[in-house]
């Protein structure tokens, strides 16, 4: 690498565990004899020919690996929308003279990493890039039990909130609705609620199979839940819900539930955090309790923006440094197109050609197993409506009286949605 150039670029949202990607693969760069320059806000500036960079040294980077946020900040600016940006992109690097390019992001800048890397060969220009895996939704497709970084640390940190909330819950007597981030995967909701014991957590992935998923389903699981605490003699909880479930909603559903239309990313993605989810599944609780004239205080909150900026953990702090120097040993060995993983205490590169799903082109996304037995018995452990409590007459008659209505009508109302 001696007297090359690399670039490194941040895209999508924030994730603990950025800087110490930036300072890793710095300082092992200029080990290398490479020069170092940092591009800022993703590819929002070079999509337009602008250039906004800064060279990085190692007094510069040495202790930002503790830190959270990003130094190059980022964007999710889409250069794949039209060929004019990505000929704008590539010719901003070859400008800027950059030999190599390590982005770091989650699936969509891998996506537009493996877009760019190809439209630089169409274009003559021999541009080695590897994309370094981040998103605290883990829902990159990496195998099983290996997670993306900063997911850890958002868990840590979510599950501290969750835990407080429901001490919170219980001295006042009151219910938790929380949304929390994961745009289609259930993976960050389920760890955070299964790590704090929350009463509940709901994700889209256990709703597939079931050919149930609709707002009204996760309201219903919701209203079953507080009417099986209530029966046990409690009158408060915690439900944990993936913000994921609105990309799968129907469009017409959500535009009845929010009044509003609904805005766009540059990747098309529905901006989740401009609906109040959990508001809207409140509204929908509090409804569908109010038939049965029971009538708890519920709150809605919000879980995201507290986790994509706070300080890494350490185990994300050794894990980012880990594949910081293994997106650079790669590129020095002459490798190419691919993003960096550690597997088994492995440094295991992944073709972008893997990461693909035939079916839309973009990048796959790993879903939760619920099939698994992490997924098995994080149910075992929650308090929701199961099948047996519908096949016990005993059951059924108790959490009917809780609900001031009949055995029949309970089952009318809450067991299509059971799994």
């Amino acid at each position: 690498m001696e007297g090359r150039k690399l670039a490194i670029l941040v895209g999508g949202g924030p994730a603990p565990g950025i800087n110490s990607v930036i300072s890793s693969v710095t300082i092992e760069a200029i080990k290398k004899g490479a020069a170092v320059v940092g591009i800022y806000d993703g590819f929002s500036h070079l999509e337009k020919r602008h250039k906004n960079v800064e060279f990085l040294t190692i007094p510069k980077v040495s202790r930002i690996h503790i830190t959270g946020g990003s130094i190059l900040r980022t964007s999710r600016a889409n250069p794949t929308k039209s060929e004019e940006k990505l000929k704008n992109v590539v010719e901003m690097l070859t400008e800027m003279e950059v030999d190599y390019l390590v982005t770091i992001g989650g699936d969509d800048t891998a996506f537009s990493a493996r877009k760019v890397a190809e439209f630089a060969g169409k274009m003559g220009y021999e541009l080695k890039c590897v994309h370094v895996p981040k998103t605290i939704d883990n829902d990159l497709p990496l195998p099983a039990g290996i997670d993306t970084f900063g997911y850890e640390t958002a868990r840590s940190e979510g599950s501290r909130i969750i835990s407080t909330l429901m001490e919170d819950a219980r001295t006042s007597g009151r219910w938790f609705i929380v949304t929390a981030m994961g745009r289609k995967a259930g993976h960050l909701a389920l760890g955070i609620g299964k790590a704090a014991g929350a009463t509940l957590t709901l994700i889209p992935e256990e709703f597939f199979s079931s050919g149930n998923l609709s707002i009204e389903c996760v309201i219903d699981s919701i209203a079953g839940a507080v009417v099986k605490r209530k029966a046990a003699g409690y009158g408060y909880g915690v439900a944990v819900i993936a913000e994921g479930f609105f990309e799968f909603f129907k469009e017409e559903d959500v535009l009845n539930y929010i009044g509003k239309e609904i805005e766009r990313d540059e990747h098309g993605h529905i901006r989740l955090a401009e609906i109040n989810i959990s508001d809207v599944i409140k509204s929908g609780v509090k409804r569908k309790l109010a038939k049965f004239g029971i009538t708890p205080t519920i709150v809605d909150q919000k879980l995201g923006y507290e986790l994509r900026c706070v300080a890494p953990c350490p185990s994300d702090i050794e894990y980012t440094r880990n594949l910081g120097y293994a997106a650079v040993d790669y590129l020095a060995q002459g490798g190419s197109g691919v993003m960096i993983t550690i597997q088994h205490d492995r440094i295991t590169p992944m073709n972008f050609e893997e990461l693909v799903d035939p079916e839309t082109g973009k990048t796959r996304v790993r879903l939760v197993d619920i099939n698994s037995i992490a997924f098995t018995i994080a149910q075992e452990y929650m308090i929701r409506l199961k099948k047996s409590d519908f096949a016990d007459d005993e059951k059924l008659l108790k959490l009917a009286k809780a609900a001031n209505t009949t055995p029949e009508e309970f089952r009318r109302e809450f067991e299509d949605c059971v799994r």
